[in-house]
């Protein structure tokens, strides 16, 4: 049954490199294709990013503005359908992650909340986005509240590199390609600044409505 299930996701993975291909030539509509099925079943490691890059270099802003909103769409719409396998309780999605990993990804929900998607939605691969979303549904969050952070955590990250692809074309491309390690490691970074203050303001609140209350 392992090697089956082995078998079936390098499959899954080499389909996901042909998507990429097919993607390229087909704009609009193929960005939203390879981000669905990325969101979804298969893996094409940075393929939404450097395909982002790539149509929008040398466009318009509007352009640009195209290629991001069908791929945040496609996302969606991908991560929608692994949410619901989640809350289904996928035994085939199940099989592609540890108990150890799905008990600590549990633990970040209960104590994180909306915090536990949007953050991974942000940061590129080896962030393992898969998981958190599968797990969204699994554990139950709030469809409403994991919508919102899919489409705020995608925005961040599509529009960045659309931005980029605009004002710098090849260069970003390149910078993309050398240095996505490097770009994860910051905006992780970012994304852990942003929670913080979120944790700070919420504190600050509470304590002001407590001293209200006295």
């Amino acid at each position: 049954m392992v090697q089956l299930t082995d078998g079936l996701w390098k499959y899954f993975q080499a389909a996901g490199q042909f998507l990429y291909s097919l993607a390229l030539g087909l704009g609009g509509p193929g960005l939203f294709l390879l981000a669905l099925v990325d969101s979804s079943f298969l893996s094409v490691p940075e393929g939404n990013d450097i395909l982002i890059i790539v149509l929008s270099t040398g466009q318009s802003w509007e352009t640009m503005s195209y290629y991001v909103a069908m791929t945040i769409m496609g996302s969606i719409a991908g991560c929608c359908i692994l949410f619901a396998v989640g809350r289904r309780g996928g035994a085939f999605m199940k099989s592609r992650f540890s108990r150890a990993n799905l008990r600590r990804v549990e633990g970040i929900y209960r104590r994180w909340g909306l915090w536990a998607v949007l953050v991974p939605a942000i940061l590129p691969p080896p962030i393992p986005f898969k998981i958190f979303v599968f797990s969204a549904g699994a554990f139950n969050l709030s469809f409403r509240r994991f919508l919102l952070a899919v489409l705020v955590g995608r925005s961040i990250r599509y529009f960045s590199w659309g931005i980029l692809a605009v004002l710098y074309g090849e260069a970003a491309k390149r910078f993309l390609e050398e240095n996505i390690q490097m770009v994860g490691s910051m905006l992780m970074l970012v994304a852990a600044g942003g929670a913080l203050l979120y944790v700070l303001i919420r504190i600050r609140t509470r304590n002001r409505s407590g001293e209200e209350l006295a």
